[in-house]
């Protein structure tokens, strides 16, 4: 199975800091609330849950993009990633119906992208394989599609 683009990890990072840094806003505007009200000094509440984002904001990223892997043979994508709860993704080619790839900003300015399959079903009917070079992302929408074509002849 193979890993993810390197530019992906600064993707995650950056979503990570991006999540931080709105959970500590949050966090101060609580504590100036409660120190206009109580008497709570101001990094009462800041303090704390600035410690807690540190594991998720500065190790999590690193850990949750070494786990990621995928694989494809001409039946079916494999995809599989998870530190703490592991998941594993099996994509039949002959359940896809549709096939995306798209990037965001962030994803466009690391050149990275992601693989976007859109299955039959209600539940789980969209699997999302992120951090694949542009060219990677195409091949492999390419080369389900002949799969998809084959099935249906």
């Amino acid at each position: 199975m193979t890993g993810l683009e390197p530019g992906q990890l600064w993707v995650m990072r950056i979503h990570a800091a991006i999540v931080g840094a709105v959970v500590l806003t949050v966090a101060a505007g609580a504590n100036a609330v409660l120190a206009v009200a109580l008497p709570v000094p101001m990094g009462a509440i800041v303090a704390p849950v600035a410690l807690l984002l540190v594991y998720p904001v500065l190790f999590g990223p690193t850990r949750r993009f070494a786990a990621w892997r995928y694989g494809a043979d001409d039946q079916e994508l494999r995809i599989r990633h998870g530190v703490v709860i592991q998941v594993q993704t099996v994509v039949p080619f002959g359940r896809v119906q549709h096939i995306d790839v798209s990037q965001g900003p962030i994803e466009r300015a690391f050149g990275v992208a992601r693989l976007v399959l859109h299955t039959a079903g209600t539940a789980n009917s969209q699997v999302v394989l992120p951090g694949l070079s542009r060219a990677t992302a195409e091949t492999l929408r390419d080369e389900i599609r002949v799969h998809i074509r084959q099935d249906l002849m």
